[in-house]
């Protein structure tokens, strides 16, 4: 059978590497791909982009394609499964309308309070003078959102009220984030953990994956500004059996019947944004309709079943007699960045790597990277997402910092306390 992964990050990356591996898989296309899956050998990378649905729906004809998996957020939100569907492609993601619990904020927060969902006490503006009398009446620190999508990076934990007033004049007044900045939601600060709980949908049944813990911030401790994420782990240990019910009952399940009773039918992979306090209180901070980047990597390294398999069984509305095996190891992620990430970043530099590094206890997936003349190159700001596992989540960590010290490239950046967290919990 043939698989079309659409997208170019480290989520497509671990997608095709997965997916590859499957006895039912011949070939893997990935468009457009990136230098690490123009290396891998039963992926070919096509030279299509992302939003080119046309192009992309001639292309899974012409090739006879048996599955489409849809990586990032941009495609669809353009309506990219509507697309295949229509032309009687078999395909994995949510419609237009689901993956608007994605595309826009406000319509995500309306829906939440619509079937009593827990998450932050929030209100939309477009008004700037509106927004800050409100920021005001709330005081700080607050959190300032764009409406709609921003690559990650269209949040603002604003710690004081000029921060947060600075936040809502960039993105109303001098539109930092263009179309998806016109409205801003501006919620409460919430205090406790967070955790991404990914699940796949088939429309009616629900297989959850493994937990994961992301790193939003770009420097340690959780300082500096938001990026699309700069490491994560998974299993996450704050995650019990009694807390996976719990989301199970309170968010993931009221999703999925609210989705349907408003309409809507979901397919696709639901990701829950999750923050955790200290008495196991949930509050929903965002959904994606796809899965995480870079929390895909560190959930497929653990995953023992043959991912292929499932997602086809998820396309036919056939999800609920499979469930996922997992390696009982600890696998984590370690994003390294350009320079000037999440800015504008540096990009056309040389990769150089000391090491083949890939084996079964680590894998490099490539995110903003391409291949030429047998060289690899910076493309992007999140560059290469260094993955290890082991028996413990310090073995795994150890592991993938002494990968790192092999790696080079000009103004590489990375975070050196990925995984801390759990460990001093003394995980």
């Amino acid at each position: 059978m043939k698989a079309l992964i659409i997208g170019n990050g480290g989520r497509e990356h671990a997608l095709a590497w997965k997916i590859e591996q499957s006895p039912l898989v011949e070939k893997v296309f990935v468009a457009p791909g990136n230098g690490g899956t123009a290396l891998e050998k039963k992926i070919e990378n096509i030279d299509i982009g992302i939003n080119d649905i046309n192009k992309l729906v001639l292309f899974a004809k012409k090739e006879k394609i048996d599955l489409t998996i849809i990586g990032p957020e941009v495609p669809l939100s353009k309506g990219i499964v509507d697309k295949f569907i229509e032309n009687k492609l078999k395909v994995f993601g949510p419609t237009k309308l689901a993956a608007q619990l994605e595309s826009s904020k406000d319509f995500s927060k309306k829906f939440m309070e619509r079937h009593k969902i827990p998450t932050a006490k929030y209100k939309t503006f477009t008004n700037i003078k509106d927004a800050h009398k409100y920021i005001n009446e709330e005081g700080a620190p607050i959190v300032i959102k764009a409406d709609g999508l921003a690559a990650g990076k269209g949040v603002v934990v604003a710690m004081t009220i000029p921060e947060a007033m600075d936040a809502v004049d960039s993105m109303l007044e001098d539109n930092l984030f263009g179309d998806a900045g016109a409205r801003v939601v501006i919620e409460e600060f919430l205090i406790g953990e967070e955790v991404s709980f990914i699940v796949m949908c088939d429309g009616n049944s629900i297989l959850p994956l493994a937990s994961s813990q992301d790193y939003k911030r770009l420097l340690d401790l959780d300082l500096g500004p938001n990026t699309g994420g700069m490491g994560a782990y998974s299993p996450a240990p704050i995650v019990t059996q009694k807390l996976h019910k719990i989301i199970m009952d309170e968010v993931i399940h009221p999703t999925i019947e609210g989705m349907k009773k408003d309409g809507v039918e979901f397919t696709g992979f639901l990701y829950a944004g999750l923050m955790i306090d200290k008495e196991n209180n949930i509050k929903t901070l965002e959904f994606n309709c796809r899965m995480g980047d870079p929390e895909t990597q560190p959930i497929l390294f653990r995953l023992k079943s043959d991912l292929f398999e499932i997602l086809l069984a998820a396309s036919n509305k056939n999800i609920k007699d499979y469930e996922a095996k997992w390696d009982n190891s600890s696998a984590i992620t370690i994003v390294c960045a350009s320079e000037n990430y999440p800015n504008q970043p540096k990009i056309n530099d040389e990769i150089f790597n000391n090491n083949n590094n890939n084996n079964n206890n680590s894998y490099i997936f490539h995110a903003g990277t391409a291949l030429k003349n047998n060289k690899i190159y910076t493309t992007g700001g999140r560059v290469l997402g260094v993955t290890a596992k082991g028996d413990s989540l310090k073995l795994a960590q150890e592991r993938a910092y002494d990968l790192i010290k092999d790696i080079k490239f000009k103004g590489m950046q990375y975070r050196t306390d990925i995984g801390q967290k759990a460990l001093k919990k003394g995980h």
